[in-house]
């Protein structure tokens, strides 16, 4: 009986010992995440720089903590960023400029590459953007993709409320619903897009091609501005262009891999990509894209209030 005690208060002893370490480790790893500089990410091309910094260690090794946080909806990056779990994160101009309406001051880190395509169901033969009247559009309510629904509705001439915006946040659900013939239209970015192209279905527009320049890296101003992450914030712009080299000199194929892993994308697809896809240097956007984004974003949100 008394081994069977001892036993047993041991037992007891270990089980508190363990739940102490247990909350100690949680707390430590709480600390450094906390501590750590945290930016959003999306499973699109437009993050390739970050992924390829971080799969090769270069924040690490240039002395920072840099985690990158990975969802699949813009919005979701976006409510990670203004709820503060984020100090940055990768997403549009039109998102950034709604987000400093409802009271969040952003910086701009840098652009991006990304752009978007308005691409049809081939089952659905919509050939022209005139076609598009009584069709369904999946995009992201107060975003480039609503920014561009718009537009294509415009450059057609349609009566807007005759072409059907269908908020579709998740970037692979969107894609699956054009796939399973769910959707008419829908608008995505890189590797999303070539997915779409590779199974023949058409494309109707190209944000290159009427002018916008709208992907962008953003912080929130306070993190942005706080003197402890300074160095954490050159680091990554640091790792960022030292990627962006890395992946213009080798080129998409050599980062086939990561690309799928991180894109949920197979080969096939990586060797699709266009080929003449380039990532610049860290730089602020363009005026005249700040511009156009606060100015539709404006608009827009006055037309709803109307209805």
């Amino acid at each position: 009986m008394a081994v069977a005690m001892l036993v047993a208060v041991a037992c007891g002893q270990s089980y508190e010992e363990q739940k102490r370490l247990s909350r100690s480790e949680r707390q430590r790893l709480a600390k450094e995440n906390e501590a750590a500089l945290k930016i959003a990410v999306m499973p699109t091309l437009d993050c390739l720089p970050l992924y390829v910094a971080r799969q090769y260690h270069l924040f690490d090794s240039l002395g920072a903590d840099v985690r990158l946080k990975l969802y699949t909806a813009q919005m979701d990056c976006d409510t990670a960023l203004v709820n503060k779990r984020v100090e940055g994160a990768v997403t549009d101009m039109v998102r950034a400029a709604r987000m400093e309406t409802l009271g969040t001051p952003l910086v701009y880190i840098t652009t991006t590459n990304a752009y978007w395509q308005l691409i049809t169901n081939r089952i659905a033969r919509i050939k022209e953007l005139k076609q598009l009247n009584d069709k369904m559009i999946a995009m992201t309510r107060y975003s480039v993709t609503d920014m561009l629904a718009d537009h294509a509705v415009d450059s057609a001439r349609l009566i807007s409320e005759m072409v059907f915006r269908i908020q579709v946040n998740d970037v692979d659900v969107r894609l699956r619903m054009l796939q399973n013939n769910e959707m008419d239209a829908v608008l995505l970015t890189e590797p999303q897009a070539t997915v779409a192209r590779m199974q023949k279905n058409p494309v109707l527009m190209d944000s290159r091609k009427v002018g916008m320049k709208m992907g962008v890296i953003a912080a929130r101003q306070e993190a942005r501005n706080d003197t402890a992450r300074q160095k954490q914030w050159n680091v990554l712009l640091k790792a960022y262009n030292m990627a962006c080299d890395s992946i213009n000199k080798h080129g998409l194929k050599h980062y086939s891999q990561l690309i799928s892993q991180y894109c949920k994308v197979n080969a096939a697809v990586v060797n699709a990509l266009p080929a003449d896809l380039k990532f610049a240097h860290a730089m602020p956007p363009r005026k005249e894209d700040m511009e156009r984004a606060a100015e539709w974003l404006a608009k827009k949100v006055d037309s709803d209030e109307i209805k």
